[in-house]
């Protein structure tokens, strides 16, 4: 028989152990490298455009007039004229802004977004230049060896961000933007 001052001890170890235990768990699945960013680039979007007084968009929830509508576009995406500009090996011109939320959130997880966005750009679209060129997806990939390693670090460098930013964030869902 354990003495009671002993077996009380025991009880009060064994439940912050079990505490312990239950506070180190994961509240739900991990999340992937692309859900991460994602969720990240959801909360700084959202974020910016609140700041700018506007309500972040949601599935099911529409704009309440044709210029509410543009102007939570021109917060979230940027006002004309598009400031980066990318030809594509078969000449489609590719252009994007660095004055929307969406560009702000991209500067913070990326640290660069002028060059993520040529890098992006350029890896996001090496299976069109293969098909265009009459060349292998590899052959592609050989002639963009240092785009595919700057979007790896890059790459690398928003998830790091993209978990602080969420470890940050009370009651991230993830869900995309």
């Amino acid at each position: 028989m354990i003495p009671r001052p002993r077996l009380r001890a025991l009880a009060v170890v064994t439940g912050a152990l079990l505490l312990a235990g239950c506070a180190s768990r994961p509240t739900g699945p991990a999340r992937s490298p692309d859900d991460t960013i994602r969720a990240a680039q959801q909360v700084l979007t959202d974020r910016c455009l609140i700041d700018r007084g506007l309500v972040p968009p949601r599935p099911g929830r529409h704009a309440r007039s044709a210029a509410d509508e543009e102007r939570l576009a021109d917060a979230l995406f940027g006002r004309p004229p598009a400031e980066l500009s990318l030809t594509l090996a078969n000449g489609i011109p590719v252009r994007a802004h660095t004055d929307g939320c969406l560009a702000t959130a991209q500067r913070t997880l990326y640290g660069d977004q002028k060059r993520w966005f040529r890098v992006s750009t350029v890896v996001n679209n090496l299976g069109p230049e293969a098909a265009y060129r009459h060349s292998s997806l590899a052959a592609v990939r050989e002639r963009h060896r240092a785009d595919l390693t700057a979007w790896q670090d890059l790459r690398s460098h928003a998830l790091d961000v993209s978990a602080r930013i969420l470890r940050s964030t009370p009651h991230t869902t993830g869900g995309t933007p």
